[in-house]
């Protein structure tokens, strides 16, 4: 795999991984800030009654309101500014009159596009009381994808992250969907590498300081396989079984690993990390 400083190439997906500098660090960081405050801002909104559809026009105003863009609205076709993936749905849910109901889990991921760089995120909800089970599913979720991140720094590799993902769901009993993935970000929604959220540890591209990627676990209550529906946007468990993801943006450092989606809210979580959300360490 071949890497290039982001500086001296297109903004456009090549098949290389990108090492960005200060100004790309700092540019997420604003990207980063903006969709975690969007997520934040939607907590008081997720209940029961409300629209999918009305969740996607208050994504798009605080978006708008920034200054930023949603990335999803138009890319390759898809018309909305965010995906909202209720129950079953694995990922890539489309916003519409479906009104959300008592008991139910909620993902909304979101990516506003600011000054050029996205901030690519998204959270679980749950609306009103949900069962147990569904709690559990959607604690461990959150659970595995830090593990993944605490697994994220100069000299691992891809395998690494993957790895420490499966080794936590593994001991829950929860299925890793192996059909979705994380991936490179920055100027480009979508670049290399792909960050798979399984796998042998010690394989796959190396982490170098300056790559920019997403880890954006999906677990089912059940058996790991997914099937796209006939809209050719939305992934739904094969078995009926809930499904949960989180998703952050970050950036490798020198030391670790910066998390630029990291909300207020969960800072006192990853004090044990090497990560960090304003870390001024990173070169490339």
């Amino acid at each position: 795999m071949a890497y290039v400083d982001a500086a001296t190439v297109p903004a456009v997906r090549s098949g290389a991984i990108k090492l960005h500098g200060p100004d790309g660090f700092e540019g997420m960081r604003r990207a980063g800030r903006l969709a975690a405050d969007i997520l934040d801002r939607l907590a008081a909104h997720v209940v029961p009654g409300v629209t999918t559809a009305a969740l996607d026009a208050m994504v798009h105003d605080m978006a708008s309101e920034a200054g930023a863009v949603p990335a999803s609205l138009g890319y390759n076709g898809y018309m909305h500014s965010c995906c909202i993936s209720i129950n079953h749905v694995v990922c890539h849910g489309i916003p519409s009159d479906r009104v959300l109901r008592e008991g139910e889990i909620v993902n909304i991921d979101v990516t506003p596009r600011l000054d050029g760089w996205h901030g690519d995120s998204s959270r679980m909800y749950a609306v009103g009381d949900v069962p147990v089970k569904a709690q559990r599913l959607i604690d461990v979720t959150y659970a595995a994808m830090m593990a993944g991140i605490a697994a994220a720094k100069p000299g691992n590799r891809i395998g690494d992250i993957g790895h420490a993902i499966e080794r936590l769901v593994g001991e829950h009993r929860f299925g890793v969907v192996r059909d979705f993935c994380g991936h490179g970000l920055g100027r480009v929604f979508h670049d290399a590498p792909e960050v798979v959220h399984v796998g042998p540890p010690g394989t796959g591209p190396e982490l170098r300081p300056g790559m920019f990627l997403t880890i954006e676990p999906m677990l089912n209550a059940g058996r790991p396989n997914t099937k796209t529906l006939s809209d050719g946007w939305t992934a739904v468990t094969r078995d009926r079984s809930l499904s949960a993801q989180f998703e952050h943006s970050i950036g490798i450092t020198e030391t670790g690993c910066e998390i630029f989606t990291l909300s207020a809210a969960e800072r006192g979580r990853v004090s044990s990390l090497t990560c960090t959300q304003d870390s001024n360490a990173a070169k490339t």
